[in-house]
């Protein structure tokens, strides 16, 4: 109970709360790094739950608000009317789940990749900066939360859409991350929710 009032009170002030995985949820955890100048097939998809499609959801949130729920893998772009568009996405992998309240401070088209200083102790092989482009893994669209290191971004992995893979990035395939990147201005409210399935 004190866990989810501190978490509320860390919601209300925009905070970022680091949350533990559970499991029993969709999709096994891989052991994936980032494999920079990896360039899928233009074949490989995400295992069909996670397409792209409208859905029956209730919410209280203004249309064009993002709801991220990580446990069950799924974004949600509110439309009104109990509708949605729901969106597959790869999440962070264990000890790199977090929930919370922000808003898109800037967004980018084929963003370069500059790997934070943590990513980097993590896989030292890493490069330090590489320019956008279809092997790079913030792919094709990047919409970045607050002033965190935090991004919605697509993929160079379409495979890993559906797992708990990343360093707490929201991950779709590309086609889907350039439909969202169209549908939503900077300043969009972004809600973050990590509940284990009943």
């Amino acid at each position: 109970m004190r866990f989810w009032y501190l978490m509320v009170i860390a919601v209300m002030l925009g905070a970022v709360v680091p949350v533990q995985a559970q499991s029993g949820r969709p999709g096994q955890e891989l052991a994936v790094d980032e494999q920079p100048g990896y360039e899928p097939s233009p074949d490989e998809q995400p295992a069909p739950p996670f397409n792209r499609q409208v859905v029956f959801f209730r919410s209280t949130e203004a249309p064009g608000t993002i709801i991220v729920h990580t446990s069950q893998r799924f974004m949600y772009q509110v439309q009104g009317n109990n509708r949605a568009i729901r969106y597959g996405i790869g999440v962070g992998r264990e000890g790199f789940q977090w929930a919370g309240l922000l808003k898109i401070t800037r967004k980018s088209e084929w963003p370069d990749w500059t790997p934070p200083a943590e990513m980097i102790a993590r896989q030292p092989y890493l490069p330090r900066w590489m320019a956008g482009g279809p092997g790079n893994p913030l792919g094709a669209r990047a919409l970045y939360l607050g002033n965190t290191i935090y991004r919605i971004h697509g993929t160079n992995q379409p495979h890993t859409i559906g797992h708990a893979v990343s360093s707490g990035c929201f991950r779709l395939v590309n086609y889907d991350v350039i439909d969202l990147y169209e549908r939503v201005p900077v300043g969009t409210k972004v809600v973050v929710r990590h509940a284990p399935e009943l």
